[in-house]
């Protein structure tokens, strides 16, 4: 999984883990890593290994609400969601947790590793895939 990081990742990148980064001392893995790493926390990160590498992370949230450059709103959370914010504004909703078992739609979608080759996928990836799923109809909005 380190060497598919590296083949996609350069050094300046910056790279958004959804959780469950490791189950064993993140320092290791982290320092053979490229990219700016950002952690959103995970159910199996143990505490004590996330501050024990507290250093090497860019950041450590639970939940994280970003604006990409082009103005695309993005929600990632380790869990699925069923609402977010801005998700009746078009925005989009990144997570892991369900190995590939938690359908998305078109603004949601499972990016763990293992639904993506253990390999880590572009916006623009997760974009053209989000762009195939079923349009998102929220309780909210008009029939």
């Amino acid at each position: 999984m380190i060497e598919r990081h590296n083949q996609v990742v350069r050094p300046g990148d910056i790279v958004h883990d959804l959780g469950d980064f490791a189950f064993a001392d993140h320092e290791p893995y982290l320092r053979r890593l490229n990219g700016q790493m950002h952690l959103t926390l995970g159910n199996h990160d143990n505490s004590k290994r996330v501050k024990a590498a507290r250093h090497l992370w860019a950041s450590i949230e639970s939940l994280r609400n970003i604006t990409l450059p082009d103005g695309t709103h993005l929600t990632l959370c380790h869990y699925g969601l069923r609402v977010w914010s801005k998700s009746h504004h078009g925005a989009l909703h990144l997570y892991g947790h369900s190995h590939g078992r938690l359908p998305g739609d078109s603004q949601c979608c499972d990016v763990g590793v293992d639904c993506w080759d253990f390999t880590p996928v572009s916006i623009e990836e997760i974009k053209a895939r989000l762009a195939t799923l079923a349009r998102r109809r929220e309780s909210d909005q008009q029939a």
